[in-house]
Parts: structure tokens; sequence; C-alpha cells
């Protein structure tokens, strides 16, 4: 087992994307969406891990603005499957101080769904531990084109000047405004992509990727990575000699 990085040295915010569920219900000759159910039960291994490790937000990529294109059954198993996890799995976070947010474009989900993200973004934990942040109908480009649509209103109403729009003012119309920038990205599955997730976000967030399939999510694979996350050297664009004499 991998050592846990020193408590200095942990991420602050954890984005990942969660990749793997059809392949590895293919390789057991089973169904895709058997290999989304699977993957419903590593989402709460990423949080077990989170809480414990005293992580302060998760972000999980569940559902891309590009996913609407799959197949027609498995897009619908999809939203049976978020729909029964909002019912049975928020209040339960709830109480463990896990407060529930999400960021995408909602417009494309059904009604029954889009009531039951409003009621789980009502709920606030007495005691917070973690924000877990679930990016559904999700996409950079369009994270990014939204932050500028609103900025252009209210250019256009008379409320904003161009020239006061700075990179903090669009950060603040960006999704997970108010958080901390993630600081360390997973990807599981293989692919060395990160598939027009967070783009304005993770721009100094340190990148790790794992052959592990989603469904197959341990803690040794999440300490494995916030060990390769303490072993880096985060510049943030200065020399390495700046870093070590405690340069801003």
């Amino acid at each position: 087992m991998t050592a846990a990085p020193p408590q200095g040295r942990l991420p602050r915010h954890l984005a990942v994307i969660m990749d793997g569920n059809g392949r590895w219900a293919q390789r057991r000759n089973r169904p895709r969406t058997l290999g989304h159910r699977a993957g419903a039960k590593a989402v709460q291994v990423c949080v077990d891990f989170c809480l414990s490790r005293g992580i302060e937000a998760l972000t999980l990529f569940a559902f891309s603005s590009e996913n609407w294109n799959r197949p027609e059954e498995e897009v619908g198993a999809l939203m049976k499957l978020f729909l029964r996890m909002l019912d049975s799995e928020v209040g339960e976070l709830n109480r463990r101080g896990v407060r529930v947010a999400f960021i995408g474009d909602r417009a494309g989900f059904p009604e029954a769904i889009r009531e039951r993200m409003a009621l789980a973004e009502a709920q606030h934990p007495a005691d917070q531990k973690l924000v877990l942040t679930i990016a559904a109908g999700y996409g950079g480009r369009w994270d990014i084109t939204q932050a500028c649509r609103s900025l252009a209103a209210d250019v256009a109403a008379g409320r904003l000047a161009p020239g006061d729009i700075t990179e903090a003012l669009l950060d603040s119309r960006i999704g997970l405004a108010g958080l901390p920038t993630p600081d360390l990205f997973i990807r599981t599955g293989g692919d060395l992509r990160i598939s027009n997730f967070l783009l304005w976000q993770l721009a100094y967030t340190e990148l790790w990727f794992t052959e592990t399939l989603w469904p197959d999510l341990s803690d040794e694979v999440l300490d494995a990575a916030l060990a390769a996350f303490a072993d880096r050297e985060r510049r943030f664009g200065l020399t390495s000699a700046q870093v070590a004499g405690g340069a801003t």
C-alpha cells in the first residue's frame, strides 16, 4: 500500500474524470449499464476517501455535454441511475457533512432530475466537511461561453464597462466559483486527455492518469495519486529557487 502524503501536501480540491465504466462491463461480457451501476459504488469510495483525508472539495465529471450523443438506451439508463442516486444518497451525504452542488447545463435533463438537483443544493450540512460537485451536462467550452455571455449581458445593460472585465471577474462567473482551484486532476481508464473538463479551472492543476477503470477504484489508487502530487514541485510560473525561497 502506498503511504499517504503528509497533511501539508494534500490537495484541497480534487477533480476526477470517472472513466471506464463501459469497458469494465464489456470485459465481463455484461451490458454497459451494469458498469455504470458499479461506477456509482466507486463514487462512494472516492467520497469516503476525501472525508478520511480531510480534502475540502471533490468535483466529479459524471455526464458531459457530449454524452447526450450516446445510444438512447444508455442515456436513459444513466438518467434513471442519476435519479435513483439523488433520491437515495443526498440525505446521507448531508448527514455526513457533504454539501452537494452541480455545474453544467441542466436544460436537457428531465424535470424530475432538475427538481432533485435543486432540492439537493438547498441542503446545507450543519458541520460541512466536503463540497461534492457533480458536473452533469457539463463541458468546459460551454462553461467559458456561458460566463462570457453573462459578462456581455452586463456590458450591454450598462452595468459593466468592457475594461472592467478581469480574470477574477470572469472566474466568478465560471463553474466552481467560490471553491479553491483544483489542485489535483485524476482520470481513470487509461486515456491521457482532459476531454473538455474544467478547461479554465485546470490551468495550473497537477494531472495524474491511471489505467485503473473507475469501478475498480480503491484507496490504494487514490493514495498513489496523492503521493505523486506530494512529490511534485508546483511553481506557478516561478523558478525553483523562488519557490524554495518562499517567493509569491
